[in-house]
């Protein structure tokens, strides 16, 4: 089972204070740039793989989508998610992405926000997105970037120049690593851009975009403590197509 840190009472009190989880997508820096590859959504049923609070469910109804399911091994967060959403066309169901079953052909679009850094077998989960995707179907989703998930120091130390470097701890060395974020123990597991890209590849999917996404000179003109992401890519967005 993925370790369930979200319902930790101390992380989940910490994480509900995150500006993103205050204000919701508009608060995440990355979300036009996910929203852009989104497909046009309308009459689509959608599978949100890590809904959190349910605020990419919602949207997507707003935005047309005839039906979404959100998924979340988290009780507490699927209990804000719930409390925040009247519309009987979105539901909500407790499960273990480690073990996620899917029926065949039941949805056209998948998204997923920040959560599959969380699982160990990437490649299991790839393949069954893949056959529960009708023909032509869509996976957008972003996560960690792996230049994240390795690093040995939480914050870069600078050269003799003075110049920003973020030691890295065997980037190649793909597995868990643990990491104290907002608590204690916080289990991410690293694996590198060419493994997202492969098992999506043998999954079946056609990769059809790949964004590194970190901050314009204009996005830290109005938020200065983004400048440290602008030295490495906070996020990997990709997009792919059974």
């Amino acid at each position: 089972m993925a370790q369930n840190i979200y319902d930790n009472e101390g992380f989940f009190a910490q994480y509900s204070k995150l500006p993103r989880s205050v204000e919701g997508l508009s608060a995440a820096p990355e979300w036009p740039a996910l929203r852009a590859m989104l497909p046009d959504l309308h009459g689509k049923r959608i599978i949100d793989l890590g809904c959190g609070f349910g605020r990419f469910c919602r949207w997507a109804r707003e935005n047309g989508a005839a039906e979404v399911r959100g998924i979340d091994v988290s009780e507490k967060m699927l209990e804000r998610a719930e409390s925040e959403t009247r519309d009987s066309h979105i539901t909500y169901v407790r499960t273990d992405m480690e073990h996620l079953e899917l029926p065949a052909a039941s949805f056209d679009v998948a998204y997923s926000s920040l959560a599959f850094h969380y699982l160990e077998d990437f490649g299991r989960l790839a393949k069954t997105v893949h056959q529960a995707l009708t023909a032509g179907g869509q996976l957008v989703f972003s996560i960690e970037h792996p230049l994240y998930t390795a690093p040995s120091e939480p914050k870069f130390v600078t050269d003799a120049a003075g110049r920003a470097i973020w030691p890295l701890d065997g980037y190649l060395d793909q597995g868990p690593r643990r990491t104290d974020w907002l608590a204690k123990g916080v289990i991410k597991h690293h694996r590198t851009v060419a493994t997202y890209f492969n098992s999506l590849a043998n999954a079946g999917f056609t990769i059809s975009h790949l964004d590194e996404w970190g901050p314009t000179p204009e996005h830290i003109a109005a938020h200065p403590d983004w400048a440290d992401d602008h030295q490495r890519p906070p996020f990997l967005l990709m997009s792919a197509r059974r």
